[in-house]
């Protein structure tokens, strides 16, 4: 079981390192890790960074983070994986995956591993299937 991620302070994207026990992964381009930085800044507006936010975590995964919204649920702000991206070192390519309602992921059906992340941003952005964002 994975190590609970603890509450961040402050609006700030960021991209955090892997929990312990989770598999170390070979580092992707920082090119790209900072577009995956830039793509969480953009995708919430300043005025609502106290309700929520989108993180990055390693391995490449973005997160939504809401604040907490009931009393007797605590202070801590919940945590919601909206999709993964994994980087092949043997390739040098990207792959989309998807979070099912058992935790698990699975590669992403209408997009092709690529080179650009850019594209897999896109989209997740543009989320035709409703897979990713509802």
């Amino acid at each position: 079981m994975a190590a609970r991620p603890r509450a961040r302070r402050g609006g700030r994207p960021r991209l955090t390192a892997p929990a312990a026990g989770e598999p170390h992964m070979p580092a992707p381009p920082p090119l790209d890790i900072a577009a995956v930085v830039a793509y969480c800044e953009q995708r919430v507006p300043p005025h609502a960074l106290h309700q929520v936010r989108m993180e990055g975590r390693r391995p490449v995964t973005l997160v939504e983070r809401r604040a907490p919204w009931r009393p007797e649920y605590g202070p801590e702000w919940t945590s919601s994986p909206v999709a993964r991206l994994r980087w092949s070192v043997s390739r040098r390519d990207w792959t989309l995956y998807w979070r099912d309602r058992n935790h698990r992921w699975h590669r992403y059906e209408y997009s092709t591993p690529t080179t650009e992340i850019a594209e897999l941003l896109e989209e997740i952005d543009r989320d035709p299937t409703g897979i990713f964002w509802g």
